[in-house]
């Protein structure tokens, strides 16, 4: 049997078409880049129900003793009713979690212009009236289509429900000399009374009230308030000179006249301020 035979093998020691730098391999073929290691991946905590944790911040600690050097520059809450003398805006909380009685002794003009702004912050208004009607428009348009304020005859208003969620403002227009009101003042719910002119029982209500606004009045009835709310001689021969929508709001310790600026809205809906309806 022939015993095979093989090509003889090439010897490329000293040919020029190795790579030097690495014998073995043709110098047509690029040099592979070597491979950059790979850091191993940190492992990532998962925290069960809170997903991912966030990038981990420095906690902002104050001392104790700097506490007394903060300020937030917040203002009185409620309902503006006005300017001040210093042109500065005038604020009457109506909603208290506690029981409030205030007088109004004005027009019925002023009366809903509280009430459209009491609804502006978020309230339900409640009206016991003897003229529904006059109320029936202004009830329509407050709350912008929703049913904020509920007009009611006289003597025929039911509770309310009042929270701290859905705070009630009563009003009561029943002319100078209104019945007892059905509704008492209580914590979320306060009740104002609205009076034209001063009647008979207008000392009494006076007396009683937590909150007193008053409109321009005449000498006698400005001698009436000043004697029961213990006014100054020139707040009191303020009052028959103040304009139409000019106010004095007082307790038993503070007095404020304010200047009431409505909207053009508030305008177009109940027109210009007026003393008498």
């Amino acid at each position: 049997m022939t015993t095979p035979t093989y090509p003889p093998r090439a010897d490329w020691s000293n040919q020029r078409s190795w790579n030097s730098n690495r014998p073995g391999r043709p110098s047509h073929l690029p040099t592979p880049e070597p491979e950059a290691p790979q850091a191993p991946l940190p492992q990532q905590r998962f925290l069960p129900g809170f997903g991912l944790r966030g990038p981990r911040r420095d906690r902002h600690v104050l001392p104790a003793e700097a506490l007394g050097n903060l300020t937030l520059p917040v203002g009185d809450d409620g309902v503006v009713i006005g300017v001040d003398p210093q042109n500065q805006a005038a604020v009457l909380s109506l909603l208290r979690p506690t029981a409030l009685d205030v007088v109004l002794v004005g027009s019925m003009w002023m009366a809903q212009l509280l009430a459209l702004r009491t609804v502006a912050v978020g309230a339900r208004v409640a009206v016991e009236t003897a003229r529904p009607a006059a109320w029936a428009q202004m009830a329509q348009a407050a709350g912008g289509g929703q049913q904020c304020v509920s007009v009611h005859d006289v003597r025929q208003i039911a509770p309310q429900g009042p929270s701290v969620s859905s705070p009630v403002l009563v009003v009561r227009d029943c002319g100078a000399q209104p019945p007892r009101n059905q509704l008492a003042p209580s914590p979320w719910q306060s009740a104002l009374t609205l009076l034209p002119f001063l009647g008979p029982k207008a000392p009494r209500l006076l007396a009683r009230a937590d909150v007193i606004g008053m409109q321009r009045l005449s000498p006698e009835e400005a001698e009436v308030v000043a004697r029961i709310m213990r006014l100054p001689r020139e707040v009191t021969a303020a009052l028959p000179t103040l304009s139409d929508n000019a106010m004095l709001w007082c307790t038993r310790d503070h007095r404020q006249f304010v200047l009431t600026q409505p909207t053009d809205a508030e305008t177009g809906l109940l027109g210009m301020p007026r003393r008498i309806d």
